[in-house]
């Protein structure tokens, strides 16, 4: 009888374990991460200082982080007000970027991959971006074509939105009152 308790007791422990590793590294990329309106970083990632759950996310998505010093990925799954970003929707993103050398932004499905669509366009890099006379950016995230800075959903019902900062200081500190001004992220028209 009691190896019997011992048996279901470490059954218990190790499902317990292993469904909680499972859930910290899939619903993130660790600890540590700066937070500009809708979008999330994780800095050290790249680093030797990655913490476990950081490595393990990496890991189990087979995506290569960006190391501290090559740049900083931010990544937008929310709309500013705390919704899921739909691509259903037009997703707005809008205003002033962070300091940055280079930077990319790419549309992603909720597993992580691109998305087909007719046009073949899958980002923006901020050489090819229109940009407004002021300076600020917007690129309108949609179903069916824009004129200006688009880009294509295809409809699918969750996306994420990834912006690859190069050669920028944000997020060299710890602290997330060292990041910069980062584009606003707003959602209409859905469904």
């Amino acid at each position: 009888m009691r190896a019997l308790f011992l048996l279901v007791a470490f059954v218990v422990a190790a499902a317990t374990g292993l469904g909680l590793t499972w859930l910290a590294s899939a619903s993130g990329n660790g600890f540590g991460a700066v937070r500009i309106g809708a979008w999330s970083a994780w800095p050290k990632s790249g680093t030797l200082d990655a913490d476990p759950y950081a490595r393990a996310a990496f890991a189990r998505s087979g995506e290569l982080p960006l190391g501290l010093a090559d740049g900083l990925a931010f990544y937008a799954v929310t709309d500013d007000g705390g919704s899921l970003l739909d691509g259903r929707c037009d997703v707005r993103i809008a205003g002033r970027l962070s300091p940055a050398r280079f930077w990319t932004v790419t549309v992603y499905d909720s597993r992580g991959r691109l998305i087909d669509n007719a046009a073949t366009r899958f980002g923006f890099t901020s050489s090819e971006l229109v940009w407004a006379s002021d300076g600020r950016v917007e690129i309108t995230l949609a179903p069916r074509a824009r004129s200006g800075n688009w880009l294509p959903t295809g409809g699918r019902e969750d996306i994420v939105v990834i912006l690859r900062l190069y050669d920028t200081p944000v997020g060299v500190g710890s602290r997330s009152s060292d990041a910069g001004e980062m584009p606003t992220v707003g959602q209409e028209h859905c469904p």
